[in-house]
């Protein structure tokens, strides 16, 4: 199963309906001082680097039916955690295609670039 990249453009969207920030588990998979620089609404933080502390309690924070979207700072990072997630049983896991980088360029200038 491939890990479908979503583009900036298309998760923009998708965020301007109330319904879907309530329904979509959003992680934010960037390190506390890349958060503080820029950072995107509805998005719970989960640093790569401390993966040890969150990993073993996803199934527990996060329902694995549920649409999953990751986000770093270019979609490395996030890609990594997206592949995880579906070893996990996740079933709709997104890729922010080019990170926060991207969708600050192509989706939303409002949000700092780094």
């Amino acid at each position: 199963c491939v890990v479908e990249d979503i583009p900036p453009e298309e998760l923009h969207a998708k965020m301007q309906d109330p319904n879907f920030l309530e329904e979509a588990q959003l992680i934010d998979v960037r390190e506390p001082d890349e958060v503080d620089k820029a950072s995107l609404e509805g998005f719970k933080v989960l640093p790569l680097r401390q993966f040890g502390t969150w990993g073993p309690v996803m199934t527990d924070e996060f329902d694995p039916q549920k649409d999953t979207y990751v986000l770093c700072h270019h979609g490395m990072r996030s890609m990594q955690v997206a592949k995880w997630l579906q070893s996990q049983g996740f079933r709709k896991v997104y890729n922010v295609a080019g990170g926060i980088h991207a969708y600050a360029v192509k989706a939303d200038s409002s949000i700092p670039t780094y």
